[in-house]
């Protein structure tokens, strides 16, 4: 199972493919702070409210820094489909080989309804604009994590 990471960890660094089949890498937005969000699948209930969290709140985040990657175990077609069907604003990529999950340890075990199954662990890295990990939050949920991300990262405005 992978390794969680910690404050003060380089970035992995990695390029996906978004759900234009264009290749999307951390090191295009160096000098920038970047969140890059796990989520298990493009187009089921939790999944999508956080991506319409993340959406809705682009342009705080944006004016605030940050960029916003949401990445998945998802193929670039059913992002795309993501993408129109819930009018997405975020970038998303997909990583069906589950690397780049897996070295930013949002891969692994993980509780399901009182099983313990292998997944994708929904999971938050924010990555500074040195390319360092500012913070690394696990298991999180999916429904009240971008307002509580705002919060954390003293974002006014909601």
């Amino acid at each position: 199972m992978s390794e969680r990471l910690q404050p003060g960890d380089p970035a992995p660094a990695f390029t996906l493919p978004d759900a234009d089949g264009k290749q999307v890498s951390l090191a295009n937005h160096a000098g920038r702070k970047v969140i890059v969000y796990f989520y298990p699948a493009a187009l089921t209930p939790g999944c999508t409210k956080q991506a319409c969290d993340f959406t809705d709140n682009l342009r705080l985040l944006a004016g605030a820094g940050y960029d916003v990657i949401g990445v998945s175990p998802d193929k670039p077609e059913k992002l795309a489909k993501f993408r129109e069907q819930e009018q997405l604003g975020v970038t998303l990529v997909g990583d069906p080989e589950k690397k780049v999950l897996e070295a930013y340890g949002a891969f692994g075990e993980k509780k399901l309804y009182g099983k313990v199954v292998t997944g994708v662990i929904r999971s938050t890295v924010v990555v500074d604009e040195e390319g360092r990990v500012e913070r690394a939050l696990y298991n999180v949920k999916a429904t009240g994590h971008v307002a509580k991300l705002l919060r954390d990262l003293k974002i006014d405005g909601a």
